[in-house]
């Protein structure tokens, strides 16, 4: 892992990197499939480390073929993930460092993540969220399956990284609460989340045609760093 990084601030920063998944939906173990000449996950640990003291891979507890983990070093510690999102992420941040104040928690399964989306994420919870989380407006009309239509204005698709200030997050966790994310654990703690912009870009490879979309979004410009 390089010395360098984007975010001043990575000094005082570690990044949960979850990866334990067995891909049941995509049909594979995608985070480590190629995409454009590099893992998934070798893609998400990259940019994390830019913005990282250090980052802590969640690794599949069983061994899957061609699941080779990183090699571990002083800035990177790998770890056995668990039975749940929730538990490899337990088992995660069991890994960081006491000292650290603000914890990151990023899916594998998300690498096109910006280094603008790590920034804002940082600099919500240095300014004094307990979590943060990069968010879009949802486009697509959203219907109850009991029927009615759901008002899209108050909806958001949050994204990873989310960030926390590392005692929220270690106190949230403490509880054993489960959830689909983090921020939802901090805040059922009584922890107040903050949203930041997303990106269209930043999609998780839930089905193969996402892993299409990600190989065509990393060869195409981006629209942000024009």
């Amino acid at each position: 892992m390089s010395g360098d990084s984007t975010s001043g601030d990575a000094g005082i920063v570690w990044t949960i990197v979850v990866a334990a998944g067995s891909g049941s939906r995509f049909g594979a173990p995608k985070q480590f499939l190629d995409l454009g000449g590099e893992r998934v996950l070798d893609r998400s640990i990259g940019t994390a480390a830019r913005h990282s003291a250090g980052v802590v891979v969640v690794m599949p507890a069983d061994p899957i073929a061609g699941a080779v983990a990183p090699i571990e070093s002083a800035s990177l510690i790998v770890v056995a993930g668990g039975a749940t999102r929730t538990e490899s992420v337990r088992n995660g941040l069991a890994a960081v460092p006491s000292h650290t104040a603000v914890v990151l928690v990023h899916d594998a399964a998300r690498p096109l993540a910006s280094d603008r989306i790590y920034e804002s994420v940082i600099a919500a919870v240095i300014a004094g969220a307990a979590a943060a989380t990069p968010a879009v407006p949802v486009a697509d009309t959203l219907r109850h399956r009991a029927g009615g239509v759901i008002d899209r204005d108050g909806v958001v698709s949050v994204q990873t990284p989310q960030g926390f200030a590392a005692p929220a997050l270690r106190a949230a966790h403490a509880s054993g609460k489960e959830a689909t994310d983090d921020v939802t654990v901090v805040e059922a703690d009584g922890g107040t989340v903050v949203l930041v912009d997303g990106d269209r870009r930043n999609l998780k490879l839930t089905t193969p045609l996402d892993l299409v979309i990600a190989a065509a979004l990393i060869a195409a410009p981006d629209e942000e760093s024009q």
